[in-house]
């Protein structure tokens, strides 16, 4: 009998995997839509900022169109960006473009921090010499705007890509800084203490600044492909080790495309040769346990009794 074939295709079934793919590709329309709808509101609400600035002379909210205008900015990059990512495999990307999903997570993360490193720059100075504001413009602003950010940031809220989560990052911060408005130009209407403005913008943008760190931090994890989830890691490595007739299991690689989509790659030592019904068998074995990890790409690879590994172990 001639030998087995020693590497075995993708573990996918047929039509399990289109399945697969068609729930995927529902989901990165979703994606798209709701990054969208964040985009419009927000370019729509950035102009009416620019001129509600400009009519109660007030330096905070024309501080904040400007932050606005660059929000808008980072998510029209973010929702090109998804549109790309959803482009099918070629020569060139042959994992697809996901990755520009996760591309557009750190640039506009970078924004975002950027963008609070310049609202602390105005708002520390202000501390020092706090200006009083129309008080009245500020109130129907900060309604409006608390309105329509907060519409935006829950069109987002149900997004699951990093890409979502970061731009969802941007609206929420919107929506604070127009809470922390809205309480200071209720405060203004019964006494003098315009250094409320500066103090709760400070502490908004730390709050924010935060998370935005936090996210940042797991996206450039996943652009040097560290493991997506080390728990998720280790449960699928006992899964694979605990089926019959594998001695070892090496080589296990698990990354992301983009914070939401896993690739795999493994090889198991077997304790004996099999034939290749037996491979097929151990194959769909492998398959069904691996199932509910929802991976996007799996390869494994079958290394036979006193085979060598072609790879070298580090």
């Amino acid at each position: 009998m001639k030998d087995a074939p020693k590497t075995l295709p993708r573990l996918d079934n047929k039509q399990g995997k289109e399945m697969h793919n068609h729930g995927h590709a529902h989901n990165s329309d979703d994606s798209s839509s709701r990054i969208a709808w964040a985009f419009f509101l927000n370019v729509g609400f950035t102009i009416i900022e620019f001129i509600g600035g400009w009519l109660t002379n007030s330096t905070a909210i024309m501080a904040d169109a400007v932050h606005d205008l660059g929000d808008s900015l980072s998510i029209g990059l973010a929702w090109f960006l998804s549109y790309c990512s959803n482009k099918p495999a070629s020569g060139n990307f042959s994992y697809g473009f996901r990755r520009f999903s996760l591309l557009g997570s750190l640039i506009n993360g970078m924004v975002l921090v950027a963008g609070s490193l310049w609202v602390l720059s105005e708002a520390i100075p202000r501390l020092q010499n706090p200006e009083m504001p129309i008080v009245e413009g500020m109130l129907g602003m900060a309604i409006f705007g608390i309105a329509v950010n907060g519409f935006a940031a829950y069109k987002l809220s149900g997004g699951k890509t990093l890409n979502e989560r970061i731009l969802n990052w941007h609206l929420l911060e919107d929506v604070l800084g127009w809470v922390a408005v809205f309480i200071v130009s209720i405060v203004l209407m019964f006494v003098d203490w315009p250094i409320l403005d500066p103090i709760l913008s400070i502490g908004f943008t730390l709050f924010i600044a935060f998370n935005v760190f936090r996210n940042l931090w797991k996206t450039g994890l996943l652009f040097l492909q560290a493991a997506p989830d080390k728990k998720l890691h280790n449960q699928i490595a006992e899964t694979l080790k605990k089926l019959a007739g594998v001695n070892d299991v090496h080589h296990l690689h698990l990354w992301s495309l983009d914070g939401e989509h896993h690739v795999l790659t493994a090889h198991l030592a077997l304790s004996s040769s099999i034939d290749v019904a037996q491979q097929l068998s151990l194959k769909q074995e492998i398959a069904d346990k691996l199932a509910s990890f929802d991976l996007e790409h799996t390869t494994i690879e079958f290394e036979f009794e006193d085979e060598s590994c072609r790879d070298t172990l580090k």
